[in-house]
């Protein structure tokens, strides 16, 4: 009698965990997955992580592009286990769980991780995106600078002093942490850095708006914070008008209270929705797009799917949502990367995430910020200084580190911003009525 066959085992395939989106969340639960038995693929549209909150110096001049982003290959190629791959997902299907990418490719995942980030709300008028961008991306925050330094050169050699007017009127729409920060920045930029560098005009006299239609700007921070702030900008020049909505943009400037407003520039920072990823996953999602997700980060209704960051709908203790803002994505990616590995190898349960608060913090020009720990207040030179650090210790890679704070020293003693650089085709001088 032959003897039986000997019983060939079948090699052991590590479960895979996609991770669609490769900002602060995703990002952070990608490394915690590091060196793990577990194997993972990063998507992202970009070859690179970006660091959003200060996407607005990149729009100011004050930094360049490649301070504030870099290569996901390079942050995470010391882990063997992760692989990277640049796409844009366009579809999931749950039974299957496979993920369609635009370019047709598939990839089939044991864990889904969406975390795919927000854009600029425009509440119902999305032509005004292209005559109001605001600072979400490096190509906004580009095209932004451009336009901001254009208007100047603009303003130089024309001969019309009301054009002239209109060209350094710069509006932004929106009084939250970004349009403050930018109204802040612009300011500076025009009063300090260009002041003595046109012939023709003084940049000093530009005139900067912020617009908010609600009864107060930073709505999320105490209101003696608010009120600071609102003083630090008019110190610097900033023009602040509360409760009263843009009701219109061309490319001439704004309606507001059916008052036009001529201005070279509109700089929008109001309304944040979520990205598309809730109608590819044909997930549940609130008004703003946001995915409704479990206590655990899990997505209701799609077994085995997570979302992080500002693409989901995550509540605190008290049921309330949780503020768009980098620290609540980068714990949550820790949280879960941290305890998807025994979720995927035993099956324990992913614990429920709880936030929390390391300060909410806003900065509005030299010496001027506010920070909120919730327990505490600071506002002035102290928050400005913790401000500085904690920006810097957050960007990835000591040389982007170093980069900046020598890139911040430099404009602190000097008032010069190195990258006012127009790049591309210079935009034909508008026509002022």
């Amino acid at each position: 009698m032959p003897p039986a066959p000997a019983v060939q085992e079948q090699p052991h395939v590590a479960p895979h965990v996609v991770i669609v989106g490769a900002g602060f969340g995703g990002l952070a639960c990608a490394e915690k997955l590091g060196r793990t038995p577990v194997r993972v693929t990063v998507v992202d549209r970009c070859n690179y992580h970006l660091f959003v909150p200060l996407l607005y110096q990149v729009a100011t001049a004050a930094l360049s592009p490649a301070d504030i982003a870099r290569p996901i290959r390079r942050i995470l190629g010391k882990y063997r286990n992760i692989e990277v791959v640049l796409g844009e997902a366009r579809g999931v299907d749950a039974q299957t769980r496979t993920v369609t990418l635009a370019d047709g490719s598939v990839l089939r995942y044991d864990r889904l991780i969406v975390a795919t980030g927000s854009d600029y709300s425009y509440f119902g008028h999305p032509e005004w995106k292209t005559l109001a961008p605001g600072p979400r991306t490096l190509q906004e925050a580009l095209a932004i600078r451009n336009r901001l330094l254009l208007a100047f050169e603009h303003a130089e050699v024309t001969g019309d002093p009301a054009a002239q007017d209109a060209l350094m009127t710069t509006v932004i729409v929106g009084g939250g942490p970004t349009g403050v920060e930018m109204a802040g920045a612009v300011a500076e930029l025009a009063r300090r850095t260009l002041a003595r560098d046109f012939r023709r005009i003084d940049p000093r006299r530009a005139r900067i708006l912020l617009i908010e239609a609600g009864p107060r700007i930073l709505s999320t921070f105490p209101e003696p914070l608010a009120i600071y702030a609102r003083q630090a900008l008019e110190r610097l020049g900033v023009s602040v008008l509360i409760g009263q909505a843009v009701e219109a943009v061309d490319a001439g400037g704004v309606i507001v209270a059916g008052k036009k407003i001529a201005a070279g520039n509109v700089i929008w920072g109001a309304g944040v929705q979520a990205s598309p990823a809730g109608q590819w996953l044909k997930a549940e999602t609130d008004r703003a797009g946001r995915i409704v997700i479990e206590p655990d980060l899990s997505v209701r209704g799609l077994p085995g799917v997570y979302a992080l960051g500002d693409t989901a709908l995550a509540k605190d203790e008290n049921d309330a949502p949780l503020p768009a803002l980098a620290q609540v994505a980068k714990q949550q990616g820790e949280h879960l990367g941290r305890n998807l590995v025994r979720n995927l190898m035993d099956g324990t349960p992913v614990p429920p995430f709880r936030f929390r608060n390391r300060g909410n913090t806003a900065i509005i020009g030299r010496h001027a910020a506010i920070f909120d720990f919730g327990w505490s207040r600071l506002k002035g030179r102290m928050a400005w200084l913790m401000w500085a650090i904690i920006h810097v210790y957050l960007l990835v890679g000591f040389d982007n580190r170093l980069r900046v704070a020598l890139q911040w020293a430099w404009l602190y003693f000097t008032h010069q911003r190195g990258a006012r650089l127009i790049m591309g085709d210079v935009e034909p001088q508008k026509k002022w009525e």
